[in-house]
């Protein structure tokens, strides 16, 4: 098998090509190994895409070393490919997919990840792009808005800007206009929310679990939609919807509309954005479905 790392050299801290390339020189299969470093946003995919093609028939497994984003791009080109697999080694700010599987430690031995034995993941279908984690928008979208903006002035990813982010939406996005449907189901007869995430993942915003009942195989995906809220109400929503306790909590059930699902759309005014993995897209009428056993996975922890 060959084992293609694809570094995002922005991703985090930086410094993370060096040991990669450390950690990679340990492995027995070290030369079977390459590293790609990406050039420019979406380089990834097309990279993916490309060598999938040029190497019909083999087998290849690429290691996304970066972030939520970096997964989406490597994961998206794979969708679909034959005798190949994905994982990844987490070394971006928020590592929120990771998540899913109790959290990055695992994924950052890299003798595992060559390893590891693989399993079927679903993904979202969002347009003609692909959702590995989370596609989110209303308060959640305008926080991803704050992180991109921070991480635009910084260079990398901030941890600090989720925390901006949600003061900012506080002040900008308490009651957001907009019409979902799951599976033909009108969840929101207002056109009102503060915020809809629609998860393949459980987690959001690097610390928020907005889906505590998702799985990455179901063939299902999470939709959450929550009502307009005060200011008031909402720091009281805040620590069980962090915790993932929201579902669950009987003081909330008057706001939060909850359904597992296989298609969502949405109709939305002009300008409407939502959050796709992170990346921003300005778009007023979208769909998301769910494509079941769309990747092999490779995942350290079986």
């Amino acid at each position: 098998m060959k084992y293609i790392f694809v570094v995002n050299p922005m991703a985090g801290e930086g410094g993370a090509e060096e040991k990669l390339r450390e950690a990679i020189e340990a492995l027995p299969q070290k030369e079977s190994c390459e590293i790609y470093v990406t050039k420019a946003v979406g380089d990834a995919t097309e990279f993916v895409k490309k060598t999938v093609a040029e190497n019909k028939g083999e087998e290849i497994r690429f290691i996304a070393c970066g972030g939520d984003g970096t997964i989406n791009e490597v994961f998206s080109g794979a969708v679909g490919a034959e005798k190949v697999s994905v994982t990844c080694w987490p070394c971006g700010s928020g590592n929120d997919f990771v998540k899913c599987y109790g959290g990055a430690e695992a994924f950052m031995d890299v003798a595992k990840l060559v390893e590891a034995k693989t399993e079927k993941i679903d993904v979202l279908k969002v347009g003609d792009r692909y959702s590995i984690n989370v596609t989110n928008f209303g308060f959640d979208t305008t926080v991803a808005i704050t992180i991109n903006k921070e991480r635009e002035k910084t260079g990398h990813g901030n941890k600090n800007a989720y925390t901006k982010g949600v003061v900012t939406a506080l002040i900008k996005s308490m009651k957001n206009s907009g019409t979902v449907y799951a599976d033909g189901e009108k969840l929101n007869e207002s056109g009102k929310f503060l915020l809809c995430t629609v998860a393949n993942g459980q987690y959001v915003g690097g610390s928020f679990k907005c889906a505590p009942r998702a799985k990455l195989g179901d063939g299902l995906m999470e939709v959450c939609l929550i009502d307009p809220i005060s200011r008031l109400r909402f720091v009281k929503l805040l620590g069980p919807y962090t915790a993932g306790e929201h579902l669950d909590d009987e003081s909330f059930s008057d706001i939060i509309t909850y359904r597992q699902a296989k298609k969502v759309e949405v109709e939305a005014p002009e300008g409407f954005a939502y959050s796709l993995d992170g990346e921003i897209i300005y778009e007023s009428k979208f769909s998301i479905e769910i494509v079941p056993n769309a990747l092999s996975f490779a995942n350290p922890n079986l």
